[in-house]
């Protein structure tokens, strides 16, 4: 059990157990286990757990192929998952667009403020003037009742269909980079081209996220699938670590959104 655990950051400890439990749930009960809605690491080390290899199968959706948050079903092998069994609806906001925009962080607002945890929210998208969340269904009649206010401009919710879910105008450019460590300081100074005392100033700050939470640390450390922001610079995801050059520094593959 312990060569799990050394593959990952200590604070993710308690979700590897999760996904163990989920892991005996399916053995022992022979049935599929829905998870909430997972960010790109989580579902990444959900993978890395449950391999390819062995009775437990895992999948993932979240309403569309273009989203990062994803529930996940654990399911023996001789089950086949639907896309009803991911419990998903989503919604477009309908708002005077004529008057106001609403961003990202508005909605995410509004959204938390109403009192459910993050993990019942897929993807916020938003294109031009289009603007629509992804819900777990066993919230979505609490959400329709709950969701009605975004900054203070009055919103209401209408249901739409998988296939009208928007693919928003984000790009993601790739590039490969070799760092000297794997510090959040140093990623983040290759990724965005600054220099390393100005990311360990905003890091400090508190203008950095990795999957959505606020780090401090500047020595904290960057694993494969962690998605990176800072404030006012843009995001960007890790795509994978590639081992050390010969001068012993790493070789990093990051997708870079503007």
């Amino acid at each position: 059990m312990e060569e799990i655990y050394q593959h990952f950051r200590n604070e993710e400890h308690s979700f590897i157990d999760k996904v163990l439990e989920w892991k005996e749930i399916v053995e022992i009960q022979y049935r599929m286990k829905l998870t909430d809605f997972l960010d790109p690491r989580e579902q990444f080390i959900i993978k890395s757990i449950i391999g390819h290899h062995g009775e437990v199968k895992v999948q993932f959706f979240g309403g569309s192929e273009h989203v990062e948050r994803k529930r996940a079903i654990l399911y023996p092998e001789y089950i086949t998952p639907e896309i009803e069994d991911y419990q998903i609806s989503v919604f477009e906001v309908h708002y005077p667009k004529k008057f106001v925009s609403l961003e990202h962080r508005q909605v995410l607002g509004a959204l938390m403020s109403i009192g459910l945890k993050r993990g019942k929210y897929g993807d916020i998208l938003i294109k031009d003037d289009t603007v629509q969340i992804i819900v777990a269904n066993e919230v979505e009649s609490f959400v329709k009742l709950q969701f009605n206010e975004v900054g203070r401009q009055s919103v209401s919710l209408q249901p739409v269909p998988f296939n009208q879910i928007v693919k928003t105008n984000e790009s993601l450019e790739e590039k490969s980079t070799t760092i000297s460590s794997l510090r959040l300081d140093a990623v983040c100074s290759a990724i965005y081209n600054l220099s390393r005392q100005k990311t360990k100033t905003f890091i400090e700050n508190g203008f950095v996220k990795v999957n959505w939470k606020k780090i401090e640390d500047p020595a904290f450390e960057v694993f494969v699938e962690d998605l990176i922001s800072i404030r006012g610079y843009g995001r960007a995801k890790v795509l994978d670590i590639e081992g050390k050059t010969k001068k012993d520094k790493w070789k990093v593959k990051v997708g870079y959104v503007k």
